[in-house]
């Protein structure tokens, strides 16, 4: 929840200019602003370089729901991605299980691709529950969803003690979650699937870290906080690669 319309409008068109300078190859760059900026945003970036996303969507179609944001909605602005199930959702907004399946379940409907969010509490990773924790995050959730689904979906790994808080796993630990859920999705759904599968670290990547994280096997790219609030830091990440 940050930036105002001025200013969110500032920040695309920079990250828009600094990427156009220098070439990212086959990087998937996304940018997922508040809901009111969506079209704003779109209007000005090189759609072809850069795509646009919701940081959230509603668990209903639609209907007397005052306040909430359909995923039908947020598609038909010309956004193709939406994230659910951010730690930020879970532990603030109580976001269980259910109401994360659902809103999945629309994500899909609506042909968006969905960047959905796994990560264990400090407690759960000092008790050694993590991988417990990630394993039931999944298996409550995407896990019920047939291998087509799974192929249009992006997953992120978020330590919820590694956001906003500037603490980061290590290359080594988030390595170790990371290779655990791509095994999960492998065991389900094939080895194929597993390979082709995104899967995003998030948790106080910066310029500076970036390049080390990236370099671990299973680590496909970032989920990117406060770095993305700044075009050169932002850009500087995205050439982490």
């Amino acid at each position: 929840m940050n930036t105002v319309l001025e200013s969110a409008i500032r920040l695309a068109g920079d990250i828009d200019t600094l990427i156009a300078e220098k070439d990212t190859g086959n990087t998937t760059i996304i940018l997922i602003p508040p809901f009111p900026f969506i079209h704003n945003v779109l209007d000005v970036i090189n759609q072809n370089k850069i795509k646009v996303g919701a940081q959230n969507c509603a668990s209903e179609p639609k209907g007397a729901f005052t306040g909430e944001v359909s995923a039908e909605m947020i598609a038909s602005t010309g956004a193709e991605y939406v994230i659910i199930g951010h730690s930020e959702r879970r532990q603030y907004f109580g976001e269980n299980d259910e109401i994360l399946t659902k809103k999945l379940e629309r994500a899909y409907e609506t042909d968006l691709t969905p960047i959905f969010c796994v990560g264990e509490k400090l407690e759960e990773r000092k008790s050694g529950k993590h991988l417990e924790v990630i394993e039931s995050q999944l298996t409550n959730t995407l896990l019920k969803f047939d291998k087509k689904k799974i192929n249009h979906t992006i997953i992120a790994y978020e330590p919820v003690w590694a956001i906003g808080t500037g603490q980061t796993a290590t290359p080594e630990q988030a390595q170790e979650i990371h290779a655990f859920i791509r095994k999960m999705i492998a065991n389900k759904y094939g080895t194929e699937v597993a390979d082709n599968l995104s899967i995003l670290y998030g948790g106080s990547v910066k310029p500076s870290n970036a390049k080390e994280l990236f370099a671990q096997p299973d680590i496909d790219g970032g989920l990117i906080g406060g770095a993305s609030l700044k075009a050169e830091d932002f850009v500087q990440i995205i050439h982490s690669f």
